[in-house]
């Protein structure tokens, strides 16, 4: 796994560097979780096993997001922990399994049920301040995850605002539309209705974000 091409995460981290955002790793565990193995019974993605063969936890964009991988290792197992919480209090809240990997603000996670041929899972954000958690697709699999917060980045850093001010606004992914449109799976999942029930929750303004999304209309 730890040959597992993922140029998603490589740009990603290679962003934080050259645009001096921030980047923390640590060493994988010497027994990382593998591809299908079960994690609260459902199959623990591939993508992700490809990451936490290489890394027990991460860090990216500390300066200006801070979005954090859970860490995994000999020492710290947020990631299992997280889950078995997850799987006790919002499973059936959301109608449907997810396996939970980081988060900044909100969570994100993988949706086992929606994974394609080669296991690969769509991601999901998951807002769950409110008195209901609210869902948003964000990408078709892990990886394109890490590429589509990389360009994100790119974007923000070269907006005039920061290039005048040095502080980012950010949005996402309300404000990655354009990004987000580009990952044509993602597109075909939303358009196909196959996020509808972890959708149940969406405000007005989601749903608008969504339709825009998949270059349609509400």
């Amino acid at each position: 796994m730890e040959s597992m091409a993922l140029p998603g995460l490589e740009r990603l981290m290679e962003v934080c560097l050259r645009l001096n955002l921030g980047l923390k790793t640590s060493p994988p565990s010497r027994k990382p979780l593998t591809a299908g193995s079960l994690l609260e019974g459902v199959p623990f993605d591939p993508i992700l096993a490809g990451v936490y063969a290489r890394m027990g936890h991460a860090a990216f964009a500390t300066k200006v997001m801070r979005w954090v991988l859970a860490r995994s290792d000999e020492q710290v197992h947020w990631l299992e922990e997280d889950n078995k919480r997850w799987r006790e209090k919002w499973w059936k809240e959301l109608g449907e399994p997810v396996i939970v990997f980081g988060g900044d603000v909100y969570t994100y996670a993988t949706v086992p049920g929606l994974a394609d041929t080669w296991g690969r899972q769509p991601v999901v954000m998951v807002d769950t301040y409110e008195f209901e958690p609210k869902v948003m697709p964000i990408a078709s699999n892990v990886d394109r995850f890490f590429d589509t917060c990389a360009r994100y980045l790119e974007a923000k850093v070269l907006h005039p605002h920061y290039q005048g001010a040095g502080d980012l606004d950010l949005r996402f992914p309300w404000d990655a539309i354009e990004i987000l449109a580009r990952d044509e799976r993602l597109a075909e999942l939303m358009r196909a209705g196959r996020f509808d029930s972890l959708m149940k929750n969406a405000d007005d303004e989601t749903r608008r974000w969504a339709a825009k999304v998949m270059g349609t209309q509400v």
